[in-house]
């Protein structure tokens, strides 16, 4: 919305109030409306100029809208009154918007009067005095004088980021009651089942699952009508033979199979743990564990179900689990109990209470629920629960209740295999089957007719014939010299029968299983490769797929993720922007700090980093002179903020005594190693612990920070975690002298968007030298994030506290809730400054990308960093190279985008009106025949932002965008969201006969894994969701080069050579030939046992 527009709250039968905006255009990131408890459903909008929406929203009861912004580029203060007003339907306009995501929410029933506060304006609409409401359309729209519909595009892109929970689909846990629990709802038992057969069911339920091929049920009537007198080609028992070989083999294999998950079961279900039984915990096997049960976990124990913590050793309620058996990462996670049941459980009290939560889902990374416990009621997150599978450490003990169990567990649900792919060889294969059926059909016809024919003219002389079906075939006196004949229509049809069964060659029993048996093959020669074993992570090559190994040696376009695929996600922190001025380089290490920072005491307790971190030694000066003045004190907050502003978790270790000095020993020297689950953060911690703010301690309330040699504890009052939408952080925290402050750290186009107005020349300067430094760091390939602070007054943190509690107790849509509530206090921030980390290249990249390359491979490179960034990593691995000429897309409305599209085009030489049509379904020589010429032959390189993907991803520019990025040799996407990398991958699927892969490591590629025709993950350092959702894993990028030019290539031409169809269409046309020799008897021309074994080894292997 621009500022000037008119805000329109228009209801039928009511006066229309219209307020200016305060703000920019696109100052919008989110605008929506909450409601509590009755169903409904509404969306959060994302708006840009020069794009429309609409989105219509309906309720069943009465209820009260709160309607909402959140912030992107500029500030704008969030609505802080609530709109009450009782509708029926409810229509959203805006005549330029960017896209929606669908979030269903909900309301209570309240009657008030209409009050709307955005910003500074109100505006206010009255109902009449009887109370009666309004129940006809709301509208938002900038044309005062346009209330309908709005004219332009209507296509939708939605994405549901939260789960909705209603009460009523809560589940109630009794703490220490499992029998209430279990009486009431009918959950699952904690024992686990991964086979798929019983003793009993394992014949019947293997065999109907083999017939689910169709080809399996062709040969069981192919065998059946051989069973007839009249169509007994073959020896009857003879002709079972191939198919129950083929059954067999199958059915021996996955029995195999079944008999090792069995027995992993059986040792899973069979450990045991400590539950809580009449007041003392006693042992108790895994499989009788029951939701609702306290159980209580030693150090280095599995967790053997979905736990909520009620407490642990450690008096703040703090446990550290590795979930390295759940989500592949060996970084230590932090996990905390709530103080209300934590002190319950150090002093031994009744443990009772009641868990509300949502239903088992998959989702591992986030939980939503409450707790009442001794009269209070508190909210409970991801943060709060330890999953099965995972091994407490550096913890002595934990107490929890069991929430999930067995099947319900989420490491059970995300047991499940990835949607299963079928490779273009199989689609042949079948679409030469339907073939080779219609042409069997054909040879039947003929054999049948021509049957036909020589039965009206030889019918009389039948019995003198020796070449017919005899009537006789016992000896008497009538053996050998009359024939039975069925009449001319039932001999035709007769020889149409046994003709199927002579030819069913022509279709070879044993090919499927064939193919299994070779990718089988080919899979564990690539899974035992060492050349492709990682040993940095000790991960292997895994085939999670086989079914599209063939798939790999015709791949056309890749497409791969930047952070962790091609670099290694291991972050160095090397630059930094303080209060307008730029640090780095200096060759100090932490060491050498900790030298300088040595008290005179000689016996105290103190410290060391576990890793090596390069210090500015101007930065470091300046933090340690006593200045009083601005430049000091914005430092100061700098590095706080860097300390504080995290989920990162301490991990001290003793070393005993440690010499630093010939006169100067400390005792007790501590090793600190900080480990989280984002490596950015790791190393911003780190960094700020070289420049003396050494983040100490960390619990649920509080943290403590060693400020050169001076402990300071801090108290947290709360913290908004990084999410996709904001994508930025932040945390409330207060100082000892009882000052509060709002910490935030985000993207650039995050946090700059929310500063507090220029406040003077200086600032002004600061604030324009820190833009130039984001620049020269992107330039440089460096990640950069932006540091921000303000002061909160009382007023403004009781009227954050009471929404925040209030939100994060909420089991409907949370986090939009959350949302809602930091854009409060996330505004009018202080610029502290900018950081910078380094994120290397992995080993091997450039050579791979240049040898797939030289292989004919296009390499498509998406990311969400900024454009400088982007192509700063793209020429050092190679992807872009000097000589390329750029063609940049960054338009910020429809209009320029279509301008940008139609100058590239120019630039490639390609026809302006052609609107990609010489592209669609083609195949890559046809795409490159019917590529123009260009005079000079310099390689292109297409680099293009996720803004310019909103516009261009219509159907109107989807095919000029297509026929650019095919033309050029490299295309580099920037700044783009996880379903615009779909949306991408799907361009190339949808407009071309190319096979794709897509690679990556994070859960933000797991969209684009799924849609490619092929889908690697990489074992790296976010997590497990992408090798989840792949087809193949590994463990660096460089592998690639091996798999697809080596393995694959030579894996395609066995599977092909494999297909032999035409051998068996061969053998078949032999015996049609030799038919037209023997009066279409339908009769054998070889013995049955050599038929037999020829169609199953020399047709099917």
């Amino acid at each position: 919305m621009t500022s000037g527009w008119p805000l329109l709250l228009s209801l039928d039968n009511s006066p229309v109030s219209e307020q200016p905006l305060p703000h920019h255009s696109g100052s919008f990131s989110a605008l929506g409306v909450s409601r509590r408890d009755c169903s409904f459903n509404t969306s959060i909008l994302h708006l840009a100029q020069g794009e429309p929406f609409e989105v219509d929203c309906s309720e069943k009861d009465e209820g009260r809208a709160h309607f909402f912004g959140d912030t992107r580029f500029r500030s704008v203060n969030p609505v802080v009154e609530s709109f009450d007003l009782v509708v029926n339907t409810k229509r959203l306009y805006s005549l330029k918007s960017e896209f929606f995501e669908e979030v269903p929410l909900e309301c209570p029933k309240q009657r008030s009067k209409h009050l709307v506060w955005w910003g500074a304006t109100a505006s206010e609409m009255l109902h009449n005095n009887n109370n009666t409401t309004f129940s006809t359309g709301f509208e938002i729209s900038r044309d005062c004088g346009n209330l309908g519909k709005p004219k332009g595009r209507s296509r939708r892109r939605s994405v549901q980021f939260d789960d909705v929970l209603r009460e009523e689909d809560a589940r109630f846990i009794y703490i220490n009651d499992p029998r209430r629990t279990n009486d009431q709802y009918e959950f699952t038992g904690n024992e686990i089942r991964t086979s798929k057969y019983t003793l009993i069911t394992f014949l019947p339920k293997n065999i109907f699952i083999q017939f689910h091929r169709v080809a399996y049920l062709y040969f069981l009537a192919i065998a059946a009508l051989n069973q007839l007198p009249p169509l007994a080609v073959f020896g009857r028992t003879v002709s079972l033979f191939p198919l129950l070989f083929v059954l067999c083999v199958t059915a021996i294999k996955d029995g195999y199979e079944d008999w090792r998950r069995h027995r992993s079961d059986r040792n899973e279900n069979n450990r045991e743990a400590l539950v809580l039984q009449c007041g003392q915990f006693r042992s108790k096997k895994w499989k009788k564990i029951r939701a609702g049960e306290v159980v209580k976990i030693c150090t280095d124990e599995t967790i053997p179900c979905d736990m909520v913590l009620l407490g642990t050793s450690d008096p703040s309620g703090v446990a550290y689990i590795q979930t390295m058996n759940l989500d592949g990462e060996s970084n230590l996670k932090t996990r905390y109990a709530r103080q209300e049941t934590s002190l319950a459980v150090l002093e031994g009290g009744a443990i009772s209470g009641l868990i509300r939560c949502e239903q088992p889902n998959r989702n591992i990374y986030e939980f939503t629920a409450n707790m009442e416990f001794n009269g209070q009621k508190f909210s409970l997150s991801q943060s709060n629960i330890v999953l099965r599978g995972c091994q407490l450490k550096n913890t002595g003990w934990i107490i929890g209740v069991v929430v999930y169990a067995g099947q319900e567990t989420k490491a059970m649900l995300n047991s499940a295999a990835s949607p299963s792919k079928r490779s273009k060889l199989e689609i042949y294969m079948n679409r030469e089957t339907l073939w080779l059926s219609i042409f069997l059909f054909i040879m039947c016809l003929v054999v049948a007719v021509g049957m036909g024919l020589w039965l009206a003219r030889y019918e009389d002389q039948l019995d003198y014939l020796p070449y017919y079906r005899k009537r006789y075939f016992t000896p008497g006196k009538d053996y050998g010299k009359r024939y039975k004949f069925y009449g001319i229509p039932m001999e035709i049809f007769f020889s149409f029968l046994s003709s199927i069964i002579v030819f069913q060659i022509m279709i070879p029993i044993s090919l499927y299983i064939t193919m299994e048996l070779v990718r089988i093959g080919q899979s564990y020669f690539m899974i035992g490769d060492r050349h492709m074993f990682d040993s940095s992570s000790g991960s292997r090559f895994q085939c999670r797929s086989l079914n599209i190994n063939e798939d790999l040696g015709q791949i056309r376009y890749v497409f791969s993720d930047k952070t962790g695929t091609l670099t290694e996600n291991k972050m160095e922190f090397r630059r930094a922007s303080v209060n307008g001025k730029s640090y780095g380089g200096s060759s100090l290490t932490a060491e050498q700090l900790l030298e300088e920072n040595i008290s005179a005491a000689t016996t105290q307790k103190r410290w060391k980093l576990k890793s090596t971190i390069t210090v500015d030694s101007e930065l470091l000066k300046l933090l340690h002179k006593d200045l009083v003045g601005d430049e000091r004190i914005v430092a100061h907050e700098f590095f706080l903020a860097l300390a504080a502003c995290n989920t990162v978790i301490p991990v001290r270790t003793h070393d005993g005594f440690s010499s630093c000095t010939d006169s100067q020993i400390f005792e007790d020297v501590e090793t600190i190693d900080y480990q989280g689950e984002s490596p950015d953060e790791q190393a911003l911690v780190a960094a700020a612990s070289a420049y003396g703010y050494t983040l100490f301690e960390r619990t649920s309330g509080h943290i403590v920070i060693d400020v050169n040699g001076e402990k300071l504890r801090l108290g947290v009052l709360g913290m908004h975690e990084f999410d996709s939408v904001r994508k930025r952080m932040s945390v409330v925290i207060r100082y000892p002298n009882d000052a509060v402050k709002v910490l935030v750290k985000g993207a650039d186009s995050s946090v700059l968007s929310i500063l507090a107005k220029d406040l003077g020349k200086d600032d002004h300067a600061r604030r324009s030298a820190t833009y130039s430094h984001l620049t020269e760091y992107s330039s440089q390939g460096l990640r950069t994030l932006v540091i921000a602070a303000r002061d909160l007054t009382e007023e403004e943190l009781e009227l954050w506290q009471c929404r925040f509690d209030d939100a994060s107790t909420s089991l409907t849509d949370r986090a939009a809730r959350l949302r809602q509530t930091a854009a409060l206090i996330e505004c009018d921030l202080n610029l502290l400054g900018a950081t910078a980390i380094e994120d290397k290249l992995q080993e091997g990249v450039p050579e791979a990308i240049e040898s797939l390359r030289q292989a004919g491979i296009k390499v498509w490179v998406l990311t969400g960093d900024k454009q400088e960034t982007a192509m700063s990593i793209g020429l050092s691995c190679k992807l872009l190279t000097p000589d390329m000429e750029q063609i940049i897309i960054n338009g910020n409305s429809e209009n320029d985008c279509r301008k940008l599209l139609s100058d590239a085009k120019a630039k490639c030489g390609l026809n302006l009106s052609n609107k990609g049509s010489q592209y669609l379904k083609c195949n890559a020589e046809m795409d490159y025949l019917q590529r123009p010429e260009r005079k000079e032959e310099v390689p292109l390189a297409l680099i293009i932002d996720g803004n310019s993907l909103v516009y261009i991803l219509e159907k109107e520019l989807e095919s000029e965008l297509f026929d650019i990025a095919t033309y050029c040799k490299v295309v580099l996407c920037c700044r783009v969201a996880p379903l615009q990398k779909a949306g991408i991958v799907d361009l190339i699927k949808s407009r071309s006969d190319d096979m794709t892969l897509a690679i990556g490591d994070g859960a933000n590629d797991v969209s684009m894994i799924q849609m490619a025709d092929v889908g690697v993950g990489i074992c790296g350092q976010e997590g497990r969701q992408a090798v989840m959702a792949s087809d193949f894993a590994m463990g660096q990028f460089r592998f690639l080069k091996r798999l697809l030019l080596v393995y694959i290539v030579h894996s395609f031409f066995n599977n092909v050579s494999i297909d032999r169809l035409e051998q068996c269409s061969l053998f078949c046309y032999l015996y049609f030939c030799a038919y037209h020799c023997c009066w279409y008897s339908g009769q054998g021309l070889k013995p049955s046992d050599t038929v037999t074994v020829s169609k199953t080894l020399w047709c099917g292997v």
